[in-house]
């Protein structure tokens, strides 16, 4: 027990370290803005959910819900050795799907809201196969692709939104039926939780097993790790390729769903990019690319999140916890890249020496 306690350590250490720096420097920069307020509102900041007790909380995990599932479409990737910086478009189209269906569907209770999430699924996977051919069979570099079809996801929203399920009083999109809202949890009173959190939960666990403990994961990890070596042992790398950016495009269409399956909640028609789709890339560098790790750190981003809103009542606005992700990402990157530099040095001075 204790050796896979020190293993788990040795191998969260860089992003224990991200995160310790990115609060270092925001605290820094709350200091520099405004010195009296910034002890305090960094320990709300801190908090962060717990600070409204169990409504807090539901609003924390109200929160990690899509980020978690964003954070897997990213993870997800990583392993095939792509990069999916195209989970807000796919996040888009799957919630345009969904409140498509839950608003115009006459559906019965349960099946509609079934049927809602499956269709965000759908709209998911539609949109990262797009991404996934263009690499598999043109190699078009994903990074590309998925930064254009996050601008395609972003006008085509508008242009639905205001042909099929346009609220013309508000300049948004209708509110969808109550048969297709996302039951409440109940275990967090003035909260917005749902069973939203649960469903990422679960996804996230599933695609753990499902990378480490199958066949396909096995594929599509030898695809990430050597491509080359992956064709010479007779896998098709093309399809591999294919099915992981169908299945991480499902889990952000799955993010969109989840996200807007909720009484009250709308898209504006004005041009914006899900933000969640980009906290996903930050959730997955945290979470070392495993899926385990995207669930726990899309919770500590939401909790941040949930922080940064409370630690307006100190005069500090809630833009500060986006300074800290921005450095978190920064050192995990670099703390990702350092490693390999140094075993590289290491390996070309002992190849000298020899």
């Amino acid at each position: 027990m204790k050796k896979q306690i020190k293993q788990f350590f040795n191998i969260a250490k860089p992003s224990f370290i991200a995160v310790a720096i990115g609060l270092f420097m925001g605290f820094l920069v709350m200091l520099a803005f405004n010195p009296a307020q910034s002890v305090p509102a960094f320990f709300q900041l801190l908090l962060g959910g717990l600070n409204q007790g169990s409504s807090g909380i539901g609003n924390t995990l109200y929160g990690a819900a899509p980020i978690i599932l964003t954070g897997l479409a990213v993870a997800f990737a990583f392993k095939t050795g792509l990069f999916n910086i195209g989970a807000s478009g796919q996040m888009m189209i799957g919630a345009y799907i969904a409140i498509h269906i839950g608003v115009l569907w006459d559906l019965p209770a349960g099946i509609h809201v079934f049927v809602a999430l499956l269709g965000g699924i759908f709209g998911g996977v539609l949109w990262g196969l797009v991404i996934g051919l263009l690499k598999a069979l043109r190699n078009v570099n994903e990074v590309v692709t998925s930064i254009m079809m996050n601008y395609i996801a972003a006008n085509l929203l508008i242009i639905l939104i205001k042909n099929n399920v346009y609220n013309a009083d508000a300049a948004r999109s209708q509110s969808i039926l109550e048969t297709a809202i996302l039951p409440s949890l109940g275990l967090f009173p003035n909260s917005t939780a749902n069973i939203g959190f649960g469903i990422a939960l679960l996804v996230a666990i599933l695609t753990h097993i499902l990378v480490h403990k199958t066949t396909l994961g096995f594929e599509l990890r030898a695809t990430g790790f050597s491509k080359d070596a992956a064709m010479y042992a007779g896998m098709n790398t093309k399809k591999n390729i294919t099915v992981s950016f169908a299945i991480a495009g499902g889990f952000a269409g799955l993010a969109g769903s989840v996200a807007y399956l909720v009484a009250g909640k709308t898209i504006s028609i004005a041009y914006t990019i899900f933000v969640e789709g980009f906290d996903g890339i930050s959730v997955a560098l945290l979470g070392l690319g495993e899926p385990i790790g995207a669930l726990f750190a899309g919770l500590f981003l939401s909790h941040l999140r949930q922080g940064g809103f409370y630690m307006q009542i100190y005069g500090f606005v809630p833009q500060v916890v986006d300074i800290i992700v921005s450095v978190i990402i920064y050192v995990s990157a670099i703390s990702a890249v350092i490693p390999k530099l140094l075993n590289l040095f290491k390996k070309k001075k002992s190849e000298v020496q020899s």
